[in-house]
Formats: structure tokens, C-alpha cells, sequence
């Protein structure tokens, strides 16, 4: 398992390096440009689209502009604007979030145009059953600019095809589930293969139908959650509404500047808030990945344009609504910097060993506690290279011992004694779990 970790550890070392994040970023730039900021005319010529105002019945395709958005949304709406976002803030810093709106803006000028691409280049043998994405572009215009290359056409098709299904089954559903597993082992002590299964039989039931069924199901679900979700929200914000403005102004300043470490937060730079920020934004709203471009693809018109305006609004439905949404719940309610969730009744003393500085195992007091749960607690010691201050994070894992629970604390590798801050350890909320907290405060 260790070896496994590695070996993705090193993976997503590669895949998720700051210069393909930046990469993107300046294709976003570029697009955005070379466009005349279509960002506005998705945001205003978009909706009618949707709306069916130039609905043609004998358009090739299998499903309307609205059930398209939404299959594509279902990809995206929960994953990285609910989950992402608390990992953002946690790790970044509020400051996160700024970068994340940036992104999401560029995004809209990334995703009009891998989908416009995606419509010009479908393929339409079958006008009630499309098919297209970026397998389809390259596949079919790298022959047609240039017949020669009709071989590197195929092979980028070939090679994209197969990187889309391990992203889907990995970074997506797996994402996904692992979310909705978390939270419910957290509240209804669900174990997570059994969510696993239920979730695997749904998805299935559903993915059998083909397109047009995925866009039926996803065409309802979809706004649904979305409208629960915000008017949720909303409902957080008003009783936290005195908040909201000294939030979205934390926001901004720790974009350009460091924030300090306060509570569960160990702090964060610049640097941090910029790169997790751009990360989790590009992971929330998929851009310049082409997975939502396999299913604008399916939508029922002959004008390529359309689609990619639709598709041109999801990064903006997804990072600038409903991630703005989830940071302020989080900021709002404190969940991100607070007080210890359980004090020590004495402060327990590490041990210099090989591996790092090491913390004894800590009885725990009675309480609804579950085996393998995590926790962590803030220590100050050397300096903490991801954030630039002296605060880190010390994980633990609860283990039943049959006559209790017990924490058993990971070592921490730094030249100075670790000493506690605030007197406590935390349960440690991870993704989507840490904004359902934030909903619970209220």
C-alpha cells in the first residue's frame, strides 16, 4: 500500500505541477481574447439557448441544450464546489477562493471552445445518437488540415480516450463516492463499500439507458440539487449575514497576502492560496479536460456555436456560484479556525525518535467515537515549507481497543520540539464532511 501511495503521490506530482495549472490558466488568457470576452454573451445569449428559443426538431442529436448542461454539470456540481472547496480553504487559505473565481472565469473561454470543437467534429452517421469530444477532433481535424497526420490523429485519440476513463473512474467517481461515503459513515455510520455498492447499482441503472436516459435523470436531478443546495445556503448566510461581508473581504486580502494560523488552521502564503486555489478550481469545473464536451455533443443542433455558449456557462454555474457559496458557508460558521474539539487534561510530551518527533497514544473520553476515524491537532515547531510559518498539522487514527478508543498520533519531522497550540486536538473533517459541518453550527 505504501508503494501504491508513492507511486500516486509521484503521478499527481506531474499531472498537477504548477506549470500545467499555469499552462491552462494562459490558455484561458488566450481564448478569452481571441473570443472578445465571450464570457459575457454566454452569460447573456446562453440562457436563451438553454431555454429552447432556437429549437429546431429536426436538428441532429439525442438531448436538448438544458439535459446537456446538466449531464455535464453532474460531472462537475459536487465534486469540487462542495468537497474541493473545503480542501481549498483548508490548505490554502481563504485566499484560495479569489483564484478559484479567476479560473472559473477563464474557464467559460476554455469550455466554449473545447465544445464548440467537440460540435464541429461529431459524428453525426446516426443523427438520434451523435457521438463527438476530443477524441472525435482530433481523430477527424488533424486529417482534414493535414491528411499525413491522420496517424497522430488516431493516436491522440486513442490516447485521450483512455486517459478520460481513468480520470472519470478515478479523479471523478471516485471522488464523488469517496465524498458521499465520508458523510454518510460520518452521520448514519454507513459503511463505506455498502455506499459504494448502492451508489455503483444507481449509476448503473442509469448509465444502461445510454444518453438519452443520462439526460432525463441528470436533466431533473441536477437543477434540483442545485436549488436545495443554494437555498440551504442561503439560509446559513443569513444567520451568519453580519459575517458575510468581513469574509468576502478575507477573501481578496488573502489572495496577496499571507494568512496567519488560527484554530484547526495551520495557515497559508501566497504561493499556497494561488496554487491550491488554481488546482482545485481547474479539478471543480473540469476545463480543458473535455469530459463535458462528450456530452454537449449529444445536444440536438446544427449550430456548434450554441452548444459551446451552453457549455461556456458551466464553470460559472459551478466555481462562481455554487464554490462562492460553500466558501462562505465554511468561512462564515468558523468551521475552517476552530477551537479544539476535545482539550487534553494534560499536555502530553514528545519523544525524539528516528522517524521525527512522537507523540504517546491518547486515551480518548467517552463519546461517539469510530475505529479508524481521523483526528489532528496543531503543534508549533520548524518551519512548515507549504505554508512558510512554524504551525503543523499532526494526524492521528482512533483505534478500538476493545476496552476504549485510543489516538494514535503520526511523527512529525522537524528540527524543533513540537509544542501544542490551543490545548486540544480536532476531529479532522475532510472535503464535503467539513461543509456539512458548517450547515450542522447553524
Amino acid at each position: 500500500m505504501g508503494d501504491l501511495s508513492q507511486a500516486l503521490a509521484t503521478i499527481n506530482a506531474v499531472l498537477w505541477n504548477e506549470t500545467w495549472i499555469l499552462i491552462i490558466a494562459g490558455t484561458g488568457v488566450m481564448f478569452t481574447v481571441w473570443s472578445g470576452f465571450l464570457q459575457y454573451r454566454a452569460l447573456t445569449h446562453g440562457p436563451k439557448v438553454v431555454r429552447g428559443v432556437y429549437d429546431d426538431p429536426n436538428d441532429p442529436g439525442a438531448i436538448n441544450h438544458f439535459q446537456a448542461l446538466s449531464a455535464a454539470l453532474s460531472g462537475t456540481v459536487g465534486l469540487g464546489n462542495i468537497g474541493g472547496v473545503a480542501l481549498a480553504i483548508m490548505l490554502g487559505g481563504p485566499g484560495a477562493i479569489f483564484w478559484m473565481w479567476i479560473v472559473g472565469l477563464l474557464g467559460m473561454s476554455i469550455k466554449f471552445v473545447e465544445v464548440t470543437l467537440s460540435m464541429l467534429y461529431r459524428n453525426t452517421d446516426d443523427p438520434d445518437n451523435p457521438h463527438g469530444g476530443p477524441m472525435w477532433v482530433a481523430g477527424r481535424a488533424l486529417k482534414k488540415i493535414k491528411p499525413e497526420l491522420g496517424w497522430l490523429g488516431t493516436a491522440l485519440a486513442f490516447l485521450f480516450s483512455f486517459c478520460v476513463m481513468v480520470s472519470s473512474g478515478t479523479g471523478g467517481n471516485m471522488f464523488q463516492a469517496w465524498n458521499v461515503a465520508d458523510i454518510t459513515n460520518e452521520y448514519f455510520g454507513v459503511a463505506g463499500w455498502i455506499t459504494g455498492v448502492i451508489l455503483t447499482l444507481i449509476v448503473g441503472v442509469v448509465l444502461i439507458g445510454g444518453i438519452k436516459r443520462i439526460g432525463r435523470v441528470t436533466g431533473t436531478l441536477v437543477p434540483a440539487m442545485v436549488l436545495i443546495y443554494v437555498i440551504a445556503g442561503f439560509y446559513v448566510l443569513f444567520a451568519n449575514i453580519g459575517q458575510v461581508p468581513d469574509m468576502l473581504k478575507l477573501i481578496v486580502v488573502s489572495a496577496f497576502a499571507p494568512t496567519e494560523a488560527t484554530g484547526a488552521f495551520v495557515g497559508g502564503t501566497v504561493a499556497s492560496a494561488f496554487l491550491f486555489g488554481m488546482k482545485r478550481a481547474v479539478f471543480s469545473n473540469e476545463a480543458g479536460q473535455g469530459s463535458s464536451a462528450i456530452a454537449h455533443a449529444a445536444a440536438k443542433t446544427d449550430e456548434p456555436v450554441r452548444e459551446g455558449l451552453v457549455g461556456g456557462m458551466e464553470p460559472f454555474i459551478d466555481t462562481i456560484v455554487v464554490c462562492t457559496f460553500t466558501a462562505l458557508i465554511i468561512l462564515s460558521t468558523g468551521i475552517w479556525n476552530r477551537a479544539p474539539d476535545v482539550a487534553f487534561d494534560t499536555l502530553p510530551e514528545p519523544v525524539q525518535t528516528e522517524s521525527g518527533w512522537q507523540y504517546p497514544d491518547t486515551s480518548l473520553p467517552a463519546g461517539e467515537w469510530q475505529d479508524q476515524e481521523a483526528l489532528l491537532m496543531i503543534v508549533n515547531a520548524g518551519e512548515n515549507a507549504a505554508t512558510g510559518q512554524n504551525v503543523h498539522r499532526i494526524g492521528a487514527i482512533v483505534t478500538d481497543t476493545g476496552s476504549g478508543f485510543i489516538a494514535k498520533w503520526q511523527s512529525l519531522d522537524t528540527d524543533q520540539r513540537p509544542q501544542i497550540v490551543g490545548g486540544g486536538f480536532y476531529q479532522d473533517h475532510v472535503g464535503a464532511t467539513l461543509t456539512a459541518k458548517a450547515f450542522d453550527s447553524v
